[in-house]
C-alpha cells in the first residue's frame, strides 16, 4: 500500500456513516469496512430496509445534495454498490494531500474552430418494421383490451423491467404515443395505446 493510509469507514446502529484515516482509534464507534466487499459481507445479514436506511441517513445532506432518498432498491448488489460509490466522496475529507504535479502547458486563449457536424437522420427511428417486437407489441396494445404484462412478456421474451421500460422510454418519449396503465379485474398489469 505504499505507506499510505487507508480510509476505513464506521457505520454506528443509528445508520451514520464516518471516515477515518486508518483505524478508528475507538473500537465501539461501530461497525467497520475498508471496502464495497468488505460492506457487502457487513451487510449480508442485514434486511434490505436497513440499506434503504443507511443510503436515507445521507441522502440529500452535505457533501450528498444531489442524491436522493429512495424507498427501496431493486438489489442488495445494487444498494451496496451505490452506498461504496457515495461514501467514497467521504474519504476525499480525510485523504491526506496529493503529490505535486507538474504545471500543466498553459492553454491557448483562442479555442479552435470547428466545424458544424452534419445532422444524421436515422431513417425509420420512430416507425416500427414490420415484424419486430416493437411492432408486436404496439400490435398488442393496441387492441382494445390492451396487453397485459404477462402477454408482453411471453410474445417477447423480455423481463418485466424491459417492458416497462420500453414502454415509457420507446413508446411514451421517443414515439411520443399516449399509454394507459391500468389493472386487469384479475389484478394483473396491462397497457393500452389510447388513440
Amino acid at each position: 500500500m505504499n505507506g499510505v493510509a487507508m480510509t476505513t469507514f464506521t457505520l454506528n446502529t443509528e445508520n451514520n456513516i464516518t471516515a477515518f484515516s486508518g483505524k478508528p482509534a475507538d473500537a465501539a464507534t461501530g461497525e467497520t469496512f475498508t471496502s464495497q466487499k468488505e460492506l457487502g459481507k457487513l451487510s449480508a445479514d442485514w434486511p434490505a430496509s436497513r440499506l434503504v436506511d443507511v443510503w436515507n441517513s445521507f441522502a440529500g445532506v452535505t457533501p450528498f445534495d444531489d442524491l436522493k432518498p429512495v424507498k427501496k432498491f431493486t438489489s442488495r448488489k445494487g444498494a451496496v454498490a451505490r452506498i461504496w460509490k457515495a461514501v467514497q466522496r467521504l474519504s476525499q475529507d480525510v485523504a491526506q494531500p496529493a503529490a505535486p504535479v507538474a504545471p500543466a502547458k498553459p492553454r491557448s486563449k483562442k479555442s479552435p474552430v470547428k466545424g458544424k457536424r452534419p445532422v444524421r437522420a436515422r431513417h425509420g427511428a420512430n416507425e416500427a418494421r414490420d415484424g419486430s417486437k416493437k411492432a408486436e407489441v404496439i400490435e398488442l396494445m393496441r387492441r382494445k383490451s390492451g396487453a397485459t404484462l404477462a402477454e408482453i412478456m411471453k410474445k417477447t421474451a423480455w423481463q418485466s423491467h424491459t417492458v416497462r421500460g420500453f414502454v415509457s422510454g420507446t413508446l411514451v418519449k421517443k414515439l411520443g404515443l399516449k399509454v394507459d396503465s391500468f389493472r386487469t379485474e384479475d389484478k394483473e398489469r396491462a397497457y393500452r395505446i389510447i388513440s
